[in-house]
């Protein structure tokens, strides 16, 4: 089969591997007929992470059952799926809380696996023809009957949806509230999308990217063109300087201050200080424990100089954490299927799976208009 190789750093092809095949009896094999550039898997891409060569890429995964193992029961030959981007088994402590993306089964040693993705465990990406499946009556959401003419709005279930959505719940929005949303990026937007559909009275987005600001305001938000002071600033002015009920971190670590240099702290400390005293922070994107390509020696570290003091004294609360897919994913399917939901919005280019390089490229760089991309093998 053809799939998506990290190579090193930037440098990433299309080869011919083995074929995915059934390994237990709990496995699918799964046709893929979607699969997506994530931004997280940028910083695989720019060697920021312990990521092998050689490994394939891709966790945001669609496609159809061609093989199922013979301890599977209730997903059928000829079903199409979507598989969240966390891996569990279903039977483990965490699963059982619905606590997926920190199952304790499928990366031995740590909470939480992934496809084809930096220290979350040994399974490969989807971003190839073929993909094993573990625990595949778990693991696979079975779609409805539309899944091929919606097919980008349920491919975006495996990770950015439920993930945007998760900001919100994180953070404790509820109808009739504000809300500031740093990153317009993929899960930045439909953090947004999902702000909007819960009801919420106000939604801020920012950023510095005119093109993603569009998509937002086009989705009913209101754009914030800014960093750092600024964007509290104006954020501020927006609230009766209140600031906001709640505040969503949807960039990670790769943030960048007013200068345009990466600090992580950045978005953090401006949502304490766009957000009101008590209100409510969710924090999803990706944070690491060490980051050797960091800024400054604590940057390094995983750490961050952050502002505890406003933050204790505001009485703020945050939660933080990738998203536990299946808690969402059903739910959401139903907004898809019932038109309440098109998270497919955002998709700014559709490629075949032999493009993935330039896809990689363009989106890495930021580029005018490369807002997501996916992949049709």
């Amino acid at each position: 089969m053809k799939a998506v190789i990290y190579n090193g750093p930037y440098d990433v092809s299309v080869k011919d591997v083995p074929d995915a095949k059934i390994v237990k009896p709990t496995d699918a094999l799964i046709r893929v007929t979607t699969t997506n550039i994530c931004g997280s898997d940028l910083h695989m891409y720019e060697g920021r992470t312990s990521f092998e060569q050689g490994r394939i890429l891709g966790h945001e995964n669609m496609g159809q059952v061609i093989e199922v193992g013979s301890g599977v029961e209730r997903v059928k030959v000829g079903d199409y799926v979507c598989l969240p981007f966390n891996i569990g088994c279903g039977f483990c402590e965490n699963c059982e809380k619905g606590l997926t993306g920190y199952c304790l089964t499928a990366n031995p040693g740590t909470a939480g696996a992934a496809y084809g993705f930096a220290e979350m465990g040994p399974w490969e990406g989807g971003q190839a023809e073929l993909l094993r499946v573990p625990f595949a009556d778990f693991n696979c959401l079975t779609l409805p009957k539309d899944a091929v003419e919606k097919e980008d709005d349920y491919v975006m279930l495996s990770d950015i949806f439920p993930t945007g959505w998760h900001a919100t719940e994180l953070a404790g929005l509820r109808a009739g509230e504000s809300v500031a949303i740093y990153g317009a990026g993929p899960v930045g937007l439909m953090a947004a999308h999902s702000a909007l559909i819960k009801g919420a009275a106000s939604v801020y987005v920012v950023d510095t990217h005119p093109d993603r600001l569009a998509l937002a305001e086009k989705m009913g938000a209101t754009a914030i063109n800014a960093v750092g002071d600024e964007a509290v600033q104006k954020i501020l002015d927006l609230t009766d300087g209140k600031g906001t009920d709640r505040g969503c971190e949807c960039v990670g670590y790769q943030c960048c201050n007013k200068h345009g240099k990466e600090d992580n702290s950045a978005t953090m400390n401006s949502l304490v200080a766009s957000t009101k005293a008590t209100g409510g922070i969710g924090a999803v994107g990706v944070f690491v424990p060490q980051d050797p390509g960091g800024s400054t020696d604590l940057a390094k570290e995983g750490k961050m100089p952050f502002d505890f003091g406003s933050f204790w004294f505001k009485g703020q609360t945050l939660r933080t954490g990738q998203a536990n897919v299946k808690a969402y994913n059903r739910q959401l399917a139903n907004l898809i299927h019932k038109g309440k939901a098109n998270p497919a919005q955002i998709i700014s280019q559709r490629l075949k799976l032999a493009d993935a390089a330039e896809g990689y490229k363009h989106f890495d760089a930021r580029d005018k208009d490369w807002t997501k991309v996916i992949l049709k093998p």
